[in-house]
């Protein structure tokens, strides 16, 4: 149970972090396709920065401390540097979508075309093949948080949450939950947040208040390209263990699903996640899973063949859509233009 419970938030942080980023981009009025292109542009250049980082000796010099809390540190550092450089990468959608009025469906279209091409054009060249990793270490070696770090013995029992929150987690899981809460307070609490949601809903009703629209939705796209990135960067380094190839395992257009099915609210994204997250772990240790720890698989025993757990996260995705997306109410001035002339 433990597992699960550890694997599910893995899968499901991701995916809650990035859906909120969607949230931002189209309350205020401008539809973000480009999530998935976010995602890997920021996964890619969060590995980048691993590389140098090891490249300096500084996680060398960690280890040999003893004290490898200090690695967070650098962890921490790296989500920041895959934020900023997704929140850059967001202008490119901010520019076509507000200053050229260009259809915002094809713009995000064409981001996420755009980001592979660019992060494998990339790869190839530093890396000379496919995929970008570690040059030394892995996920586990670096950043994993273990019980020992905690002062409990390696022999230690700890109770299912215990060892669901404390052994073998990452600082990405309690970071993006944190994060994950304050900006949904920032939206949806806040003079900044109501100012952006009003751009989203009439954009001429706020100007005459005296909001600046076009600076409201270049905020909004850019702080959604800011958690699309670090997303990238935390799918990164805890499910694709520190390597980059241009793929994100379609995290983008499942936090996308996730968004409509959480009626661009903070706390049903975050139970769809949540769902979307268990099946994800479910398709991906399906024939190790052992919930009750009684040395039972009982999926792995079903019979099933794999294939059918691989695609089990995507059509549990379509059902929920199918009978959740009629009553979804999406932004009512999402993917139009602004007009400041018009009334």
């Amino acid at each position: 149970m433990a597992f699960l419970i550890r694997q599910t938030l893995v899968y499901a942080i991701p995916l809650m972090i990035v859906a909120l980023a969607g949230v931002f981009a189209e309350r205020s009025g401008i539809i973000n396709l480009a999530l998935e292109g976010m995602m890997i542009f920021g996964a890619f250049i969060g590995i980048v920065c691993l590389n140098v980082m090891v490249s300096l000796g500084w996680f060398d010099a960690v280890k040999n401390s003893g004290n490898m809390w200090n690695m967070q540190w650098y962890l921490l550092l790296t989500m920041l540097v895959s934020a900023v450089a997704g929140s850059i990468f967001s202008l490119l959608l901010a520019f076509a979508a507000i200053n050229l009025k260009a259809d915002q469906t094809i713009g995000g279209t064409a981001l996420n075309m755009l980001a592979p091409a660019i992060v494998l054009f990339l790869v190839r060249i530093t890396a000379k093949q496919n995929v970008l990793q570690l040059s030394s270490g892995d996920s586990a070696t670096w950043f994993m948080i273990k019980k020992s770090m905690w002062g409990f013995d390696k022999s230690y029992k700890l109770s299912v949450l215990g060892e669901a929150f404390l052994n073998k987690v990452y600082l990405t899981t309690y970071f993006c939950i944190l994060l994950f809460v304050l900006m949904s307070v920032l939206l949806y609490k806040t003079k900044f947040g109501l100012r952006l949601r009003s751009c989203g809903e009439n954009p001429q009703a706020s100007a005459s208040l005296g909001i600046n629209v076009i600076r409201m939705r270049y905020y909004g796209v850019m702080i959604s390209g800011a958690l699309a990135g670090l997303g990238g960067c935390v799918f990164a380094v805890t499910t694709a263990n520190c390597s980059a190839n241009g793929d994100v395992a379609g995290f983008g257009f499942l936090a996308l699903a996730v968004m409509i099915f959480g009626n661009w609210k903070p706390l049903p994204i975050a139970g769809g996640a949540i769902l979307f997250g268990l099946f994800k772990c479910i398709a991906a240790s399906y024939n190790t899973l052992d919930v009750n720890a009684d040395g039972v698989y009982a999926l792995a025993n079903i019979g099933l063949d794999s294939n059918f757990y691989r695609m089990l996260p995507y059509l549990i995705t379509l059902i929920v859509l199918a009978f959740t997306s009629k009553s979804s109410r999406a932004p009512k001035a999402e993917g139009i233009p602004y007009d400041p002339g018009k009334r």
